[in-house]
């Protein structure tokens, strides 16, 4: 199974920031539980869906555990952003989720899908 679809199984039982970190877990060198830890403040997107996606912060932060190429961090994150958006339909879970406008973008699945896929493009693992 790969990465992407390892993170979609993670989804059923997590939350989505949480999700995207333990599909990491064999490259990031961090237990189960530290990663939940990470990922824990990020359910429902940062701040209960009124912010950015969880699956798009969990991308983020395993791009700064990962990121050993000695460039910014924030290089890979705008550009995981950017294909993050162009396959989600937006950033923000609210907007995703459909909150007000009643027209769901993305389902959390994938979203978790599409955040490992764009951090895989921008900075891929041996």
């Amino acid at each position: 199974m790969n990465r992407a679809e390892k993170a979609a199984e993670y989804k059923k039982k997590v939350n989505c920031c949480q999700a995207v970190l333990l599909a990491y877990q064999d490259v990031l060198e961090l237990d189960e539980q530290t990663l939940l830890s990470l990922g824990s403040g990020f359910g429902t997107g940062m701040g209960c869906m009124e912010a950015t996606c969880g699956a798009l912060c969990g991308a983020s932060i395993a791009a700064g555990l990962l990121n050993h190429t000695g460039r910014p961090t924030t290089a890979y994150t705008r550009a995981v952003l950017h294909d993050f958006v162009t396959a989600c339909g937006a950033s923000v879970c609210a907007d995703i989720k459909g909150v007000g406008t009643g027209r769901v973008l993305c389902s959390c699945e994938d979203c978790v899908r599409n955040a490992v896929k764009a951090l895989e493009k921008v900075l891929p693992q041996d």
